[in-house]
C-alpha cells in the first residue's frame, strides 16, 4: 500500500512509503494484541479473588450425621456483607447439594458440567469460565467439593460482573497507547530526518554534476559516492568515456574531412579559373574539363571513405546485427570488382567453399562487412600490377577451422607487398606508402581495421609468396 500518490516516482518518496507503510500497519495490530494481553492481566487479580472467594464458601458446607448424611450451608452475616460489598459489580453466588437442590444462593446461575472425577487423594481446583447471567456478561469460579469420601459433590459458584475488569483493561490500554500516540509522529518524523541524511551523498553528486562545464567529460570520483551508488557512478562514467570518444571520433572526422577535401576542391576551383581565362582554346578547355572531372571523382571517393570510417567507428553495434553469412558476401564483392578487374588486366578470382553452411554464418552488419571486404579487395586491384609480361593475380579466399571454428578471409596478390616497417603504419588514416604513384585516400585499410575490431575479428598482413621478388601481400581477417 502506497501513502504517498504520486505522479513521477521519487527514491526518497519510495523508500518512505516502504518504511511508514509496515509502520501504520503494525500499529492497529499492536493495539489489538495490546487488548489482548490486557485483557488477561485485568482478568488475574479478580480471578485470584473469585477463587479466594469460592474456597471460602466451601468452608461453610457441613455434613450432618445420620443413616443419610444431610449437607448444609451457613453463611454467616459478616460473611455475605462482604462477599456483596462491591460498588463497582455485582457478586452472586450459589451452593447446591448432592441431589441438585439449591442450599443457598442464586438459583438461576448456570451450572457447569458434570463433576470430575477425583481420586481421593486428590485436591478439588476451581474452575473459572465466562457465562451470561441475566443479561450481563459474568466470571464464574465454579468448585466441586468432594462428600462421603469422594461419592457424592456439593456445587459452589460465585459470579462476578465484569466492570471493574474492563476498567482495568481500558486503564492498561491507555497507559500503553496513549504513550504510541506521541511516539508514532516522533518516529515519522525521524524516518524523514533519516531519509534526508541518507539521500544527502545523491543530492552532493547532482551539484557537482550540474556546476560541471560542458566540456568537462572527466569521470566522476567513485569514492566520494556510498557503496550503493558505486554501480551507478561507473556506469555514468562508461557514458561519458563512450561519449568522449565518440565527440573525439566526430572532431577527427570534421579535420580528416576538411584536410583531406581541400586539396581536390583547390584543384577544381583552379581549373576552373584556368577554364574561365581569356585565349583559351578548345583544346584547353577540353583538358581543364578533364581534370575538373578527375578532381570531383577523386573528392567523391574522399566523401564515401571519409562516411564509411565515421560509420565503422561510431560502431556497428549501433546498427542491425543479424546472422551473415560470409561466403556469400565475398562472392557478391568478388563479382562487383570483376569488370574494373578486367579493366586493368588482373586476373581476379575466388578460392573456398560454397555459400549456405551453417559453420560459415557469422552474428555482424552485413552492410560494414561488405564494406571491409571491398575495401580490401580495392586495395588489392589498386595497387597490384599487370603488364604482358606478368599478370597480376589477386585471390580471395575463405577458409574454415572445422575444430576451432574459426573462420579466415584472406585477400592475397602478387604485387610489391609491403614492408615489415610499413606494416603498422598502413592501418593509420590517410597514410599511404611512398613511391606508388597510387590514387587514393589512405582510408581504406583503417576502414578494415576498424570493422573487424567491431566484430571481433583481427587483421594482419604479411607476405603473399615469402622470399620471392616480389613476395606479394596477403591480408588476412581471422573471425574467431
Amino acid at each position: 500500500m502506497k501513502i504517498f500518490q504520486r505522479t513521477q516516482r521519487s527514491l526518497f518518496g519510495e523508500i518512505l512509503d516502504w518504511m511508514l507503510t509496515p509502520l501504520l500497519l503494525l500499529w492497529p495490530v499492536s493495539l489489538a494484541l495490546t487488548w489482548l494481553v490486557a485483557q488477561n492481566l485485568a482478568n488475574k487479580p479478580f480471578d485470584r479473588a473469585l477463587v479466594y472467594n469460592v474456597q471460602a464458601l466451601a468452608q461453610f458446607i457441613r455434613v450432618g450425621p445420620g443413616s443419610t448424611p444431610r449437607v448444609r450451608f451457613s453463611l454467616p452475616q459478616p460473611a455475605s456483607e462482604l462477599l456483596r460489598a462491591d460498588d463497582a459489580d455485582n457478586v452472586y453466588y450459589q451452593v447446591r447439594g448432592p441431589g441438585d437442590e439449591v442450599l443457598s444462593g442464586e438459583r438461576d446461575l448456570p451450572v457447569p458440567e458434570q463433576p470430575p472425577v477425583f481420586d481421593t487423594d486428590q485436591l478439588a481446583e476451581p474452575e473459572l469460565r465466562d457465562a451470561e447471567f441475566r443479561g450481563l456478561p459474568v466470571r464464574v469460579a465454579a468448585l466441586w467439593v468432594p462428600l462421603e469420601d469422594a461419592k457424592a459433590y456439593a456445587l459452589v459458584q460465585v459470579a462476578e460482573t465484569r466492570e471493574k475488569r474492563s476498567v482495568l483493561a481500558a486503564e492498561i490500554i491507555k497507559g500503553v497507547m496513549l504513550p504510541q500516540f506521541a511516539i508514532l509522529p516522533l518516529a515519522v518524523l525521524l524516518v524523514w530526518w533519516a531519509l534526508v541524511r541518507g539521500i544527502k551523498p545523491l543530492s552532493q553528486l547532482e551539484k557537482r554534476i550540474r556546476q560541471r562545464r560542458p566540456d568537462d567529460l572527466s569521470p566522476l570520483d567513485e569514492h566520494a559516492v556510498p557503496h550503493e551508488v558505486g554501480p551507478l557512478v561507473a556506469s555514468v562514467n562508461d557514458l561519458l568515456t563512450r561519449l568522449k570518444e565518440s565527440i573525439a571520433t566526430q572532431k577527427r572526422f570534421l579535420a580528416d574531412a576538411a584536410h583531406q577535401l581541400k586539396t581536390p576542391l583547390a584543384g577544381l576551383r583552379m581549373q576552373a579559373d584556368l577554364a574561365q581565362r581569356e585565349g583559351s582554346s578548345a583544346e584547353d578547355l577540353k583538358q581543364s574539363l578533364q581534370q575538373i572531372g578527375h578532381a570531383s571523382v577523386r573528392a567523391t571517393h574522399t566523401v564515401n571513405q571519409l562516411l564509411a570510417l565515421a560509420r565503422a567507428e561510431g560502431g556497428g553495434a549501433a546498427l542491425a546485427q543479424q546472422p551473415c553469412d560470409l561466403v556469400a558476401l565475398t562472392m557478391d564483392v568478388v563479382r562487383e570488382a570483376v569488370p574494373r578487374a578486367l579493366e586493368r588486366r588482373l586476373d581476379l578470382g575466388y578460392e573456398g567453399p560454397s555459400p549456405g553452411g551453417a559453420a560459415l554464418v557469422r552474428q555482424g552488419n552485413p552492410t560494414l562487412l561488405t564494406e571491409m571486404i571491398r575495401n580490401l579487395v580495392d586495395n588489392a586491384l589498386n595497387y597490384t600490377p599487370s603488364t604482358p609480361e606478368r599478370t597480376g593475380v589477386v585471390t580471395v579466399r575463405i577458409l574454415h577451422d572445422p575444430f576451432s571454428h574459426a573462420i579466415t578471409l584472406q585477400v592475397e596478390d602478387n604485387g610489391l607487398g609491403v614492408s615489415e616497417a610499413e606494416r603498422a603504419r598502413i592501418f593509420e588514416p590517410f597514410y599511404r606508402t611512398l613511391d606508388t604513384h597510387v590514387d587514393g585516400s589512405g582510408l581504406g585499410l583503417p576502414i578494415v581495421q576498424e570493422i573487424a575490431q567491431q566484430h571481433g575479428a583481427q587483421v594482419s598482413v604479411d607476405d603473399a609468396q615469402p622470399g620471392q621478388t616480389p613476395p606479394g601481400a596477403c591480408f588476412t581477417v581471422r573471425f574467431l
